[in-house]
């Protein structure tokens, strides 16, 4: 019996994503193509593949069966491509890429350093969002993969994984050197001026729940529009404020005083999210590859 791969592809592609018009969209075709080339497919093997609903489509018992074999094969031909496209040194191709200023900073830029070496020619589009911004970039398919921090909210349809753990450290200027050596609490702080990214981020959203737990209210004095600004106005004695440790590399402890909390900050982590439902580009997948090699 002599069928078409591009009949199994199809059948792949609509059992994988459980629906024809998603199908389609993957495979850059239409819904009623996609539609007849299954007919073809069930009529060439004498038998039903899928269980069609209004809620979708879902296998057969011989689909089931069918789709166990026919996923290793697409797979394996799909990573065979990919491996000759390596091979070629992808020399196009880009990767757009969303990504926080905090992962950004704190593990990103090494490993696009690295990308950029080997993979000149590939164009590299990065957007710098806030956590909330990204996740809704990915959804939109206006980003392959994103870089942000936790918390992420409900992701729902995509995947996430933790690539690097960070500890952020409240800091103060010289203006508050009397609180140098002593340890701090919350309830001190609320008395101080406090610099803290706006109302529509992840980290206000933190910050707010970890005074809250401790019967306190997060009350900044200033917000800040991104995660840099953070310190130099600590520098300049606007206010305490919090920021990764990374962040403090290279500055002079008179210029920048690290406090010391009697409550312990909230961990948080830097997580490489993409779409549960949708195949990574040859270049994105390369760039994947390289971000968990990195993987603190």
């Amino acid at each position: 019996m002599y069928i078409s791969y591009d009949y199994y592809r199809v059948f792949f592609y609509v059992a994988k994503y459980r629906s024809f018009t998603q199908a389609a969209n993957a495979l850059l075709n239409n819904q009623p193509n996609i539609t007849r080339t299954v007919k073809k497919l069930e009529n060439e093997l004498g038998c039903s593949l899928f269980i069609r609903s209004n809620r979708g489509v879902r296998l057969t018992p011989e689909g089931e069966r069918l789709y166990a074999h026919i996923q290793i094969a697409v797979e394996q031909i799909q990573a065979g491509e990919e491996e000759l496209s390596l091979g070629k040194g992808l020399k196009s191709g880009a990767v757009s890429i969303g990504a926080s200023e905090v992962a950004l900073r704190t593990f990103l830029l090494p490993v696009l350093k690295e990308y950029r070496l080997h993979y000149p020619n590939v164009k590299l589009r990065i957007a710098n969002n806030t956590t909330p911004q990204a996740i809704a970039a990915l959804k939109a398919n206006a980003a392959e993969i994103a870089l942000v921090t936790t918390p992420t909210g409900e992701l729902k349809s995509l995947q996430a994984k933790t690539v690097k753990e960070i500890r952020e450290v409240a800091v103060c200027g010289p203006a508050f050197s009397e609180y140098r050596g002593k340890q701090v609490s919350l309830a001190e702080l609320t008395k101080l001026p406090v610099i803290s990214l706006g109302k529509h981020t992840k980290t206000y959203e933190l910050y707010s729940g970890w005074f809250l737990k401790h019967g306190l209210e997060f009350k900044p004095d200033i917000e800040a529009a991104t995660a840099d600004q953070i310190l130099p106005m600590v520098k300049n004695n606007l206010g305490i404020g919090f920021v990764p440790r990374e962040f403090l590399e290279g500055e002079e402890e008179t210029a920048v005083i690290r406090l010391k909390l009697k409550e312990q900050i909230p961990p948080r982590s830097v997580c490489l999210i993409k779409r549960a439902d949708q195949t990574l580009s040859v270049a994105a997948k390369e760039l994947e590859r390289m971000i968990l090699r990195h993987k603190a």
